[in-house]
């Protein structure tokens, strides 16, 4: 069976420039010449191009699939268990990076939502018996005890940013009157 590059691209389902690629690199021995010096390639050229496919289509990157290409059969299975590892750990960097967007969209969706605002905020302390010192020390209290969730309360609450800082400020040096 002879086949030109195009065919042999076209068995495989590759783009000719594929194949020529895989030939400069040393992935594919280079061909025979027919009497028009066109490419000529062997059926063990069209069975090493099959198994490069698998390879690629496995997600192995050209270096390793050379490796295996090059290898005894017996020592495939490190470089494959290798790249295993490596997609696991790439599945793993890709959750967490899923998780973090789902976080930002979640603040991104809350704050849209005006669920409440300082003004409510003040008016249902202030309807629990909370004073204005009462709310300053609650404050003080929450900047000291967790002073990140402190500064996400004050941002779902819709305070402009000049306001948290002095709100901030106050409350972490446990001033009880501004």
């Amino acid at each position: 069976m002879n086949l030109t590059v195009t065919r042999l691209a076209r068995s495989c389902n590759l783009a000719r420039s594929t194949v020529l690629y895989y030939e400069s690199i040393g992935l594919l021995a280079p061909p025979r010449r027919s009497a028009g010096n066109y490419r000529v390639y062997s059926k063990k050229d069209a069975e090493r191009l099959r198994q490069i496919c698998l390879y690629r289509n496995a997600g192995l990157t050209l270096e390793d699939i050379r490796s295996l290409l090059n290898a005894p059969r017996n020592d495939a299975c490190g470089v494959l268990r290798r790249r295993m590892e490596e997609i696991g750990h790439a599945i793993e960097r890709m959750r967490e990076h899923q998780h973090a967007i789902a976080r930002l969209l979640n603040v991104t969706e809350m704050r849209k939502n005006r669920m409440i605002s300082k003004e409510k905020w003040v008016s249902i302390m202030s309807a629990a018996g909370f004073s204005e010192d009462d709310m300053r020390r609650w404050h003080t209290e929450f900047e000291k005890s967790a002073p990140a969730e402190h500064q996400e309360f004050l941002e779902f609450l819709h305070i402009p940013a000049d306001e948290i800082r002095k709100i901030r400020n106050w409350s972490a040096h446990g001033e009880t009157r501004a």
